[in-house]
């Protein structure tokens, strides 16, 4: 009988893949491979639901009776039982076969806790969405404890341009390219962080697009009015202004707009219809 409590639940084959693989990305989920008729399952059964019962959501157990979740079993090479699987992130990280003594045992279960710097890097991310600063303060204390770890580089990095701190997150991305290299993702901030630097030195949209409308021919007002709208997010207008620059002004403005365009696409990522459509008529416009 299993006891009764959130940290404990029983799965199946259909719900396996809600009741782990999802579930583990919230806290460490274990995961125990039993039957009824196996003398060992039922030693260890009771020690690890006391166990799950006394860490009170520091770790979910999840029970996977043989006879219900005979596909999963397959899939994860389970050939004898009780097999005992730790999962954290989606990723096993640990498992046993057998029956482990309890002070064994909770020592398996405490390598399964996220690390102090893994912690802080969860918090910072569940922050960033809502309180960037607060987000900031996790991850600088991260970065203390894990000087190394570009991960949590780019992720202050995004926060920092979040509150428009953009010469500080510009300096983090420049200690990951003296790398010689840059994650996708950090390509993307350096992306953004050249967008929003010719941003502010555009200045107001509305202000620039009054002095483009008052010199249509004026190719400065134009690349002012195209930087302007890329900071403002109207990344079709400000595609379509950069664009018309490539057009007439080849060898003047137009190599700056074409830069521009390119970053643009980068922040949009190449999935998006806006980068599709513009990058092939920025083709045409060059060749």
């Amino acid at each position: 009988m299993t006891a009764a409590s959130p940290w404990i639940v029983e799965t199946s084959d259909a719900d396996f893949e809600r009741d782990v693989i999802q579930r583990s990305h919230e806290r460490p989920v274990v995961v125990d491979f039993w039957a009824t008729w196996c003398g060992p399952c039922r030693m260890l059964a009771p020690v690890l639901e006391k166990l799950a019962i006394e860490g009170d959501g520091q770790f979910l157990l999840v029970k996977a009776e043989a006879e219900k979740t005979q596909q999963v079993a397959a899939a994860w090479g389970v050939s004898s039982i009780p097999a005992v699987f730790g999962v954290r992130g989606g990723q096993v990280i640990d498992q046993f076969i057998g029956v482990l003594p309890e002070p064994q045992l909770r020592e398996w279960l405490a390598r399964l806790q996220p690390s102090p710097v893994e912690r802080l890097f969860a918090e910072g991310a569940e922050l960033e969405g809502r309180d960037p600063a607060a987000a900031e303060a996790k991850l600088r204390e991260a970065l203390k404890l894990a000087p190394q770890q570009d991960a949590i580089k780019i992720a202050l990095a995004r926060v920092l341009l979040a509150q428009d701190r953009i010469a500080d997150s510009e300096q983090l991305i420049q200690e990951l390219a003296d790398r010689g290299f840059l994650e996708p993702e950090a390509e993307n901030l350096q992306a953004e962080l050249y967008v929003r630097r010719l941003a502010a030195e555009a200045g107001d949209v509305e202000q620039a697009r009054a002095a483009h409308a008052a010199a249509p021919e004026d190719r400065l007002a134009q690349w002012k009015l195209s930087r302007a709208l890329a900071g403002e997010r109207r990344y079709e207008e400000a595609l379509e202004q950069a664009l018309q620059l490539v057009q007439f002004d080849r060898h003047g403005l137009g190599e700056q707009a074409r830069e521009l365009m390119v970053e643009l696409f980068r922040v949009l990522g190449p999935e998006s219809e806006l980068t599709s459509t513009y990058r092939r008529r920025l083709s045409s416009a060059l060749y």
